[in-house]
């Protein structure tokens, strides 16, 4: 079981900025991503529309001989991990917006959130937010198209930077000094944030929290791969594989499913 691969499912192409940070700090795994691309976002579906794409995408990595799954979605975490941890055996990694230690560390008590719709109107989501955001000024946004234009290969297109300033201008005007990405297509526009933003906003994503949380869950089942030989890692999605080719360096294969 040890070989076994990680199974990692995202609504696209984002979360292989997630991938990457298993791929790092788990060089010996196997792992086979799943990019749901022809339904992107989740972030704009119901609940139960989040939720069956979600037990679609897990019975398809189950039946690749998942030992554990990633859900590389925000969205599909907030909505789905509890039900699909109720309904299958395997263990689950879900990813949440870095609220946390954005609120612990915030000097200017001010934090911007940059999410989908379906994350941010989640009961987790506001759960989190307010255990650890009393005092603090929060300024939330929903990314509208940002997931659709980067899927589309134009993360950092004229028009996304455009629409991403329009995100950002209330959030400077607040006076944040940390923006939370809840989102794991968006780690895709750092060039653009970096651009965009003050020096002094500190941008934060869940991404190494949640490979080390792989890593813990891992070995606590006793399943971390033990061979030192180089992984091997399939990607497959419904959408157009060479958007995911670029973003992974043209390292990988990408095979296109009819999913």
């Amino acid at each position: 079981m040890n070989t076994q691969p990680i199974g990692i499912f995202d609504s696209g192409v984002g979360g292989t900025s997630l991938w990457k940070e298993i791929f790092a700090l788990l060089p010996h795994e196997n792992t086979i991503y799943l990019a749901d691309s022809a339904n992107a976002p989740y972030g704009s579906k119901s609940k139960n529309e989040i939720l069956q794409l979600s037990i679609k995408n897990t019975e398809y990595l189950l039946n690749k001989n998942c030992k554990l799954i990633v859900v590389a979605c925000n969205t599909a975490t907030t909505n789905a991990i509890d039900i699909l941890r109720s309904q299958y055996k395997v263990p689950f990694i879900g990813i949440e917006p870095a609220i946390k230690p954005a609120a612990l560390n915030s000097k200017t008590k001010a934090i911007g959130i940059l999410a989908t719709k379906g994350t941010l109107s989640s009961e987790l989501f506001h759960n989190t937010s307010t255990l650890y955001t009393q005092g603090h000024r929060v300024v939330e946004r929903i990314g509208e198209g940002l997931v659709e234009l980067i899927e589309a290969g134009k993360a950092n297109d004229p028009l996304t930077k455009a629409l991403l300033k329009t995100y950002l201008d209330p959030m400077i005007a607040a006076n944040i000094d940390y923006l939370v990405l809840g989102c794991t297509h968006y780690p895709y526009l750092m060039p653009l944030l970096l651009e965009l933003l003050p020096e002094q906003v500190k941008i934060i994503d869940s991404g190494l929290a949640v490979a080390k949380q792989t890593k813990v869950v891992l070995d606590q089942y006793d399943v971390l791969n033990a061979q030192n030989t180089p992984s091997e890692n399939q990607f497959f999605t419904n959408g157009n594989p060479e958007v995911m080719k670029d973003l992974l360096g043209g390292a990988f294969n990408v095979d296109v499913l009819d999913f």
